[in-house]
């Protein structure tokens, strides 16, 4: 049996506690994933004075790629389920300069934005995260205009994100969760299941539907750095974790070091992953 999609209000607390390791690995996760969140932004057709929404939008860097795309005459609206990551995403917009941009916490799955006709949509990483991302998508898709554009940044399958499914499956089996169930609703993985999310798009009434591969490199300086990230900033493992006694949690951690070191190199460690980029219409 599977173990239930975490509730918005889980899910809220859980990215709450991992915010200030999100805000703290930023410089990371942009490093690897700039390339690809600039493709997701040219896939939502984002362009000077366009109004966007940014879904999921964690401490805000993708949103202030957003702002400078729109410029002065555009908006950007950004978006999470957790207060202090709302705070975080604020604080870098503000220190940033981009006064055309504004936050609010809000769940995914039920924005309450219905008609306010936006012209394009984002959402980087977040829409696997979702219990419901049918119930997310036309969420999303009612907050659009007619017309307007929204892409999703989502990892592809378990065998091209081989250090993300490592993790995800030791820690699973270890915190007692059933064994190879890789596409587990709010897990990491959930979207990659092929022609899955071009089925959810279609299904939740957009059209002109795009999916691309985008094949990018995680990169840290040691091992001992990603574990880190995973540790403060991974809110789905960290609950995993949370299940576990000490003894269960230090061997899990023993387990991940060690079937992660193969992607360690002289002098840096990197992994390759791949990201579906599923973009559509409304």
């Amino acid at each position: 049996m599977r173990k239930p999609a975490p509730s918005a209000r889980d899910s809220a607390r859980a990215w709450d506690e991992a915010a200030a390791g999100w805000e703290a690995q930023t410089p990371h996760i942009r490093a690897w994933l700039a390339e690809a969140t600039a493709e997701m932004l040219d896939m939502a057709d984002v362009r000077p004075g366009m109004r966007v929404l940014d879904l999921a939008a964690g401490a805000g860097d993708q949103s202030c790629d957003a702002a400078r795309r729109v410029g002065c005459d555009g908006g950007v609206l950004a978006t999470d389920v957790s207060p202090r990551m709302v705070a975080a995403a604020a604080a870098r917009l503000r220190s940033a300069g981009h006064g055309n941009a504004r936050c609010m916490v809000a769940d995914c799955g039920a924005l309450g934005l219905d008609g306010a006709n936006f012209d394009a949509a984002i959402c980087r990483l977040g829409l696997m995260l979702l219990p419901d991302p049918l119930r997310g998508l036309r969420s999303v898709r009612r907050a659009l205009r007619p017309g307007g554009r929204f892409c999703a940044m989502v990892f592809s399958e378990p065998g091209a994100n081989v250090c993300v499914d490592i993790v995800v499956s030791i820690v699973a089996r270890r915190a007692g969760l059933p064994a190879g169930d890789r596409y587990r609703p709010g897990s990491l993985l959930s979207l990659g299941e092929p022609g899955l999310i071009e089925d959810l798009l279609g299904s939740a009434g957009f059209v002109d539907i795009t999916v691309r591969r985008k094949r990018v490199t995680l990169g840290m300086a040691s091992l001992g750095d990603y574990l880190a990230f995973i540790r403060t900033a991974a809110a789905p493992v960290m609950g995993m974790l949370e299940m576990m006694g000490d003894a269960a949690r230090r061997a899990a951690w023993a387990e991940v070091e060690e079937a992660l070191s193969p992607f360690s190199g002289a002098d840096r460690w990197e992994a390759p992953t791949e990201l579906l980029l599923a973009a559509g219409a409304r």
